[in-house]
């Protein structure tokens, strides 16, 4: 049991250090003081960022589009690499192809259906769905609470519409308040499997053959239409009390303004409303 703790301490402690952007990044980005939010402040390229550590199995690193820029062809593109951020020489300006091309890079332009491998002739595999309100995400043999992968609208008149849309996953993939993460997970032969999950719906494995035994950073290129993101920190485990009332309160209420009218202490009240 000791190890047991022990050993979910470091996960936690992993997991809360690669939930930040990396202090190398491109030159049109710029990171908020705690590096949770990267902004491409002109052009449309020379976004990329990475995460702040390498990612364990199963780790998600999960990002929220904040901000959108019209004029520009091209939307938000995440992945991982097995090139340490640090190590490299020039930050390239494209994710695709400049990134990629230099190897051991898997990056894909985030779409409703992008990019899903199949084995030797197989289809490709069914995006895992699952039922919008079951509270956890299964991918393969990992387990996240679906609740912050999900986007969320600004609390308004009409954002109980709104967020029954992100949980439905009708709205586009790159809309803003949409969450999209990236995540690798180990396969029987030492290799990993990269999957991409896109408001808690998991969209298959785009990428197969990856070297586990390698360091893997998350990429996440602020490209064109995307213009800022923001890191969200994923909690591993059962859901906590807290986020159960939030469950239970959203669900019997007609939108979340009407939360301000419930004898709730105001920091409930806020994180009802996921302000």
């Amino acid at each position: 049991q000791g190890q047991l703790k022990i050993a979910v301490a470091a996960m936690a402690a992993r997991c809360c250090l690669a939930a930040r952007f990396h202090r190398v990044h491109g030159a049109n980005v710029r990171l908020d003081a705690s590096r949770t939010r990267a902004t491409r402040v002109e052009s449309f390229a020379n976004g990329l960022c990475f995460s702040q550590e390498p990612l364990a199995p199963g780790q998600i690193f999960l990002v929220e589009i904040e901000e959108k820029e019209v004029g520009w062809c091209g939307h938000l593109r995440v992945g991982l690499t097995a090139h340490d951020p640090q190590s490299l020489e020039v930050v390239p300006e494209y994710s695709l192809p400049d990134l990629v091309n230099m190897g051991d890079t898997w990056v894909f332009a985030i779409t409703r259906s992008h990019n899903r491998v199949a084995v030797d002739g197989e289809e490709a595999p069914a995006r895992s769905r699952g039922l919008p309100w079951e509270p956890f995400l299964l991918v393969e043999q990992v387990r996240i609470p679906r609740d912050t992968l999900v986007g969320r609208s600004r609390p308004g008149r009409y954002s109980h519409i709104l967020d029954d849309l992100y949980r439905m996953n009708v709205l586009p993939a790159t809309a803003r308040r949409s969450r999209i993460g990236v995540l690798y997970t180990l396969q029987p032969d030492g290799t990993a499997d990269m999957h991409i999950v896109i408001n808690g719906e998991d969209m298959g494995p785009s990428a197969r053959g990856l070297p586990a035994a390698r360091p893997l950073y998350a990429v996440v290129d602020v490209f064109a239409s995307t213009k800022s993101v923001r890191v969200i920190p994923v909690e591993y485990g059962f859901p906590s009390l807290q986020t159960l009332c939030r469950l239970v309160i959203q669900k019997h209420i007609v939108h979340r303004l009407a939360i301000d009218g419930l004898d709730l202490p105001p920091p409930l009240k806020s994180f009802c409303k996921h302000e």
